[in-house]
């Protein structure tokens, strides 16, 4: 205790001869040392950083795919000089990897090794192998139980021995047995299970889906995607389901913020809106069959001066045959064979004229081939809207609430005008994009709303406060009424006061002047008087008081004004 004692004065002693430029010089020595010491802590206490992936990833869209990812799911990432991306710790590090296997995030050029690397190494290739495949199954295990929705996880991988012929090769199998959290979704959500067959499949090499089994903790095959098809079926309507609420919720949300604004919140309190949407996907094919056009129109023109013809002609032929005569071939006499040529036997016994035109024209007509997709559309558009009218208060007179005999407040409805139900019909079928054509339908009405509690609220507030504003009026008049008797009280007190004080003066004047005159006296007859020690007092007390006012004349002008200003 000594030493430190004799320290401090010691260090007492030097901090008082030191100057000023030597003080702010050692203080500023001792807040680079406190700034040191703790960036020294900071830096050596903050968590060392695990790469996600081992291998450096140089593609940037795919590295920015793969942080942005990881941002979504509320982690920090920093990346190395050399492209690896770093998070906190492992269990994160773990996490994402499940993550990024399931979705497809892992850039085709990274060996998928890279993400189970774990160096073993032994003396015989036999014990390298086991010890692989034990470090393999566990990286594997606590990837699986990283995952969102995974408690625990049993993992098991068979990798059978090369055989000579492959033929005769067994392939490789592998089976999961998962535990779900309570709550979880995994047993139900197929993309998660698909996630970790990516996982099996990345760490086993040769591993494919039908080799791999997937089970929840009772038993139940979670990755026979086949029997899932009524499930998935199901999961897509609720998406779309979801879909459709969504959208009319946002139209909601615009269509009601929109009229709040102008009708305020409490006069439109809520808004119906219905879509019927086409989820199916089509293919159209169509061919439009146009009109060709010869001459466009001419620019500027007021009129319409195009030229348009349904076809032009390409090409055209004309052919004529004309048949004129009887008809009869000479044949000879009779039961003698005719000398007719065969061509001519076949018009034997035509008789008449026959005059035949034919003319083909080749025709071009101009057409469009148009081939869409029709994806999901909206089908039909339904929106109601109640907009309520305006409540005012009746006044007298004296410009006072008229109170009814039930003792409530008289007020007054007036309805919206009819054009401005019509213009915020427009304002809502604009805002939903309107479509006669496909059955959208807009109701704009005006009905009143039940404001039975609302009034009765304010009516009270409104009876409150006025009984309030009397409480404070007559309290009000009490506290001056108060305060003006304690004014005229004082001013009595002070005037009593001031004539007791008076009367003590006089009576003190006349007993001092009694006392001088019978000193005076007494020296003229020559007796000699004794005074006592109060007398004595008293007369040293006046003559200082009179020398006082002789020397400083405004100081005891200044203490006379403040005895009467407390008087």
């Amino acid at each position: 205790m000594d030493f430190i004692r004799k320290l401090l004065e010691q260090i007492k002693n030097l901090w008082g001869k030191w100057s000023l430029i030597q003080r702010l010089v050692l203080a500023g020595i001792a807040a680079a040392l406190i700034i040191g010491v703790v960036s020294l802590v900071s830096v050596s206490s903050s968590p060392s950083m695990v790469p996600v992936i081992d291998a450096p990833i140089t593609d940037e869209e795919a590295r920015d795919r793969i942080i942005t990812r990881i941002n979504e799911e509320g982690y920090k990432t920093t990346v190395t000089a050399n492209g690896i991306v770093m998070v906190h710790d492992s269990a994160t590090a773990k996490k994402m990897r499940g993550i990024l296997i399931r979705e497809d995030l892992i850039p085709g050029g990274i060996d998928p090794w890279a993400i189970f690397d774990r160096d073993r190494w032994t003396i015989t290739d036999f014990e390298r192998n086991v010890n692989f495949q034990r470090a393999q199954k566990e990286m594997v295990r606590e990837h699986i139980k990283a995952l969102e929705g995974v408690d625990d996880a049993n993992v098991t991988i068979v990798i059978p021995r090369d055989e000579l012929f492959l033929s005769d090769q067994n392939p490789a199998t592998a089976g999961v047995i998962i535990t779900p959290t309570p709550g979880s979704d995994i047993t139900e959500n197929r993309k998660k299970i698909e996630g970790i067959q990516k996982i099996l499949k990345y760490a086993v090499e040769g591993l494919k889906d039908e080799n791999i089994v997937i089970t929840d903790h009772n038993g139940l095959i979670l990755n026979d995607f086949a029997g899932m098809a009524d499930w998935d079926e199901q999961s897509l309507v609720e998406r779309q389901q979801k879909n459709i609420l969504q959208m009319e919720a946002k139209y909601r949300a615009i269509v009601l913020k929109s009229l709040q604004s102008t009708y305020t919140e409490d006069r439109v309190r809520d808004l119906n809106i219905k879509i019927d949407m086409d989820m199916s996907k089509k293919s159209i094919s169509r061919t439009e069959y146009l009109p060709t056009t010869i001459k466009p129109r001419t620019p500027g023109l007021p009129y319409d001066d195009s030229q348009v013809v349904e076809s032009i002609t390409l090409s055209q032929e004309t052919a004529k045959s004309t048949f004129e005569g009887t008809g009869f071939n000479p044949e000879g006499p009779a039961g003698t064979e005719a000398n007719v040529m065969p061509a001519m036997k076949d018009m034997s016994n035509i008789q008449g004229r026959v005059t035949q035109d034919v003319v083909k024209t080749n025709e071009l007509v101009s057409n469009e081939v148009t081939e869409e997709e029709r994806k999901p559309r909206i089908d039909r558009v339904t929106v109601s809207v109640n907009v309520d009218g305006t409540w005012e208060r009746k006044f007298d007179e004296k410009k006072k609430p008229v109170i009814l005999p039930n003792g409530s407040l008289e007020r007054e409805y007036t309805p919206v005008d009819p054009a401005d139900l019509k213009n915020t019909q427009l304002l809502v079928q604009n805002a939903i994009g309107y479509d006669a054509a496909r059955g959208d339908a807009v109701t704009v009405q005006n009905i009143r709303f039940d404001r039975t509690r609302q009034f009765s609220e304010e009516d009270a507030a409104y009876f409150r406060q006025q009984n309030i504003q009397r409480t404070i009026m007559v309290f009000l008049v009490g506290v001056a009424i108060l305060l003006l008797a304690f004014v005229i009280f004082r001013l009595v007190s002070k005037a009593v006061e001031r004539q007791r004080l008076a009367a003590e003066e006089a009576l003190a004047r006349e007993r001092q002047a009694a006392r001088e005159q019978a000193l005076i006296d007494a020296e003229a007859e020559g007796v000699e008087v004794s005074m006592s020690v109060e007398e004595r007092k008293r007369m040293e007390l006046q003559e200082n008081v009179i020398s006082l006012a002789k020397d400083h004349p405004e100081d005891a002008a200044q203490l006379i004004r403040t005895w009467l200003l407390e008087d």
